[in-house]
């Protein structure tokens, strides 16, 4: 199995694009980490129409046909190479839980952009797929994430997305609790004020800058580098339940916010309870009294995903 890298006609694209969580608390709308939650594409060029094949996440669900999103992105992203693929089929193998925070949306477009550079032989230009998947989301934070793995920071400069990744503290790691009811983005963006108190921008601005430190040096600040004020509590009428559950879990000293737009919420931490400087007990990153998932709820543990999405290519001929 080669890489795109050797720009050559393929047989079949794989992509695999991991999960990824927004906002992480005060950096509404630029912070973004990618999680170990994978959905799959393969692609398989050949004939003059598109094929669409879902299983898992959105099986029965979603359109199975040029509507579908992952193809839309390939569609776009061919167009941006100057490419064109007649007819392909796409199988997606889904596990990131649809409408629930954890960058589904994001995961379809920047996983079809990245097919879309592997149909065309080219090698994966992240920058160039930033900008492109913020062009289709309408936002750079969790498409950032998707591209480039880590923790990432995202931000427009006139219409473009662009966004940096840093590398994050030794073993961090995410607790995410997942309920099976679904909020839509439209509905909780639609919650947020159109001003809010300077008071509150200037603590978010403080905090967002502190929780810098701590994912990338000094997880015992997570408590308090994850407290918001600009979104989580206008949101809580979507989600009341979120809500509860993060003050529940915050109240216990463990880091919790409401992952993206909700009504998914994230645990973060270093699962060893130890402070990444010190060496020390840090029981604020700890996930040490991270309870079980409430009724209605699944829990997963992940890890931080280091390099977003990969993909590979199986030579023609």
């Amino acid at each position: 199995m080669e890489t795109t890298d050797d720009r050559r006609p393929c047989d079949q694209v794989r992509v695999r694009v991991p999960a990824t969580s927004a906002n992480l608390g005060p950096g509404f709308d630029a912070f973004g980490l990618a999680l170990t939650l994978y959905d799959d594409l393969i692609v398989t060029p050949g004939g003059s129409g598109v094929t669409v094949e879902v299983t898992g996440c959105g099986e029965g669900e979603v359109p199975l046909d040029e509507s579908h999103l992952v193809v839309r992105s390939i569609h776009r992203g061919l167009e941006a190479l100057g490419a064109t693929v007649p007819g392909f089929t796409l199988r997606c193998e889904n596990r990131i839980p649809h409408g629930r925070g954890l960058g589904s949306s994001s995961a379809a477009i920047v996983g079809g952009l990245a097919a879309a550079y592997g149909l065309a032989g080219e090698p994966v230009d992240r920058e160039r797929l930033v900008v492109l998947a913020n062009e289709i989301e309408g936002h750079p934070d969790n498409v950032a994430a998707a591209a480039l793995g880590g923790f990432t920071i995202a931000w427009t400069e006139g219409e473009s997305g662009r966004a940096i990744r840093l590398g994050t503290v030794d073993g961090l790691a995410a607790v995410a609790y997942v309920p099976d009811n679904r909020v839509l983005t439209k509905e909780a963006r639609g919650l947020l004020p159109g001003v809010v108190p300077h008071g509150d921008a200037a603590a978010n601005s403080g905090k967002a800058a502190l929780l810098v430190a701590a994912l990338t040096e000094r997880p015992e600040l997570l408590l308090t580098a994850t407290e918001d004020r600009l979104h989580q509590e206008y949101r809580e009428p979507a989600m009341p339940e979120s809500l509860a559950l993060v003050h529940k879990l915050r109240g216990t000293g463990l880091p919790a916010i409401v992952s993206g737009a909700g009504p998914t919420v994230v645990v973060l931490g270093r699962p060893d309870g130890t402070s990444a400087r010190s060496g020390k007990t840090a029981g604020q990153s700890s996930f040490r009294g991270a309870p079980p998932a409430p009724d209605g709820w699944t829990r997963y543990d992940l890890g931080i995903d280091p390099v977003g999405v990969q993909v590979w290519s199986m030579e023609a001929g």
